[in-house]
């Protein structure tokens, strides 16, 4: 170790470089223990890890020094009735939140005992919106007529560049000279941004060379990826799934101690005029947190949970008790690539039934979005009953959150 260590610190060796001469187990440990000396801090459990970090250096991540853990609670059984998750699943969410895993838990409780969500995917499409210039708006709006006449074509180069992926859908938008393409795919069991990225980096070629209008950028933030955006709120991007529930004034009263009128108020109250005045861009009690839950434990790219928290909760009291619904118009996750190889990840989605490609393919990704659209159900009804009780500190007090030390 000492020689490569001594390379490091003369900058005769680069820290990404490690695998190129060593094996990814010791490259780990020689740039762990260069860092260690570097700043004076031991770094011990950074290095206990299980994953194979062969796989991980390959396709995760760069100059790894170890992995950092996170608590893994399961929150279930939760009854979904989706077209394609039908069943009872245990939810694994990864979190340091004390009383997050509780209250989804009882969510599920909820829900299981009302019969189950009906969840349904109402659109399924990933985009990507390269962006490029024009002389003037005559120029601009031709390039809005080629790429509205030539879908066939733009899907043709798509496919010359993945198996797996196709081309579903292009829409322009002008601005003065600026024109965004964006363009949405259907990227099956994947989560699909590489795959998306490479597509219509073949496709903006092709439009510049029948065009003349000049690529400025792959991505244009008319995407939009990993930005809070209207939108994606609006169109949707990822999976836009809709789940929801009718729970009866019983169930409400005894499992959340609380009745229907009062988790209306406090939704109209909270998530609708709440979030109105605050100008938020979704409409929901804590989405997010089910959300980031669910893509650490099963190996999605985190970042995605910016989107998938613009979702909108609607409570609506009826006769003889509550119906809880929350569309979710931009949830982005897969069960092949990126993250979901890791093997505790892997198990994560293994335990939902839904680890690897589909069959047929993407019917995997499509139950997966289908479980997670009720987990979020469960977690944003167990925090407007919590809410409604009064019950919301005396839970975070209870389970560790609020202790002081």
């Amino acid at each position: 170790m000492d020689k490569y260590l001594e390379r490091l610190k003369k900058g005769a060796l680069k820290l990404y470089a490690l695998e190129k001469e060593v094996p990814a187990p010791e490259a780990i440990r020689i740039r762990r223990a260069f860092i260690e000396g570097e700043t004076g801090v031991q770094l011990p459990m950074l290095g206990s890890f299980t994953m194979d970090p062969s796989s991980a250096v390959t396709r995760n991540i760069e100059n790894m020094v170890g992995a950092v853990q996170v608590p893994v609670g399961v929150a279930g059984p939760l009854r979904v009735k989706g077209e394609h998750a039908d069943g009872s699943f245990w939810v694994p969410l990864a979190t340091t939140e004390g009383a997050l895993v509780a209250s989804v838990n009882r969510g599920c409780g909820a829900i299981t005992r009302a019969g189950g969500a009906d969840v349904r995917i109402l659109r399924n499409g990933m985009t990507r919106a390269p962006v490029f210039s024009t002389r003037d708006i005559l120029h601009a709006r031709a390039v809005k007529e080629y790429v509205d006449a030539n879908r066939d074509a733009l899907a043709a180069a798509a496919a010359e560049t993945t198996s797996h992926g196709e081309l579903t859908g292009a829409m322009t938008f002008v601005t003065g000279t600026t024109v965004h393409v964006r363009l949405e795919f259907d990227t099956k069991d994947a989560m699909g941004m590489n795959m998306v990225t490479i597509a219509s980096e073949r496709i903006a070629d092709l439009i510049e060379e029948k065009t003349g209008a000049r690529l400025v950028a792959l991505s244009g933030n008319l995407c939009t990826d990993k930005k809070p955006a209207a939108v994606n709120g609006i169109l949707g991007r990822g999976k836009t799934v809709v789940a929801g529930v009718f729970l009866p004034d019983a169930l409400v009263s005894e499992v959340f101690k609380t009745d229907a009128r009062t988790i209306a108020e406090v939704n109209y109250r909270k998530n609708l005029l709440g979030s109105a005045r605050a100008g938020s861009l979704g409409f929901n009690a804590h989405a997010a947190n089910v959300i980031a839950g669910i893509f650490i434990a099963c190996g999605q790219d985190a970042a995605h949970v910016v989107e998938g928290s613009g979702a909108f909760t609607t409570v609506e009291a009826q006769e003889g008790g509550v119906y809880v619904a929350v569309t979710l118009p931009a949830l982005q996750l897969g069960t092949v690539g990126g993250g979901t190889g890791l093997g505790t990840q892997r198990e994560c989605l293994s335990l939902l039934g839904v680890a690897g490609g589909g069959t047929p393919p993407g019917a995997n990704a499509r139950k997966f979005a289908e479980i997670a659209g009720a987990a979020v159900l469960a977690g944003e009804l167990s925090l407007l009953g919590a809410l409604g009780a009064g019950h919301l500190a005396r839970a975070h007090k209870a389970l560790g959150r609020g202790r002081k030390g």
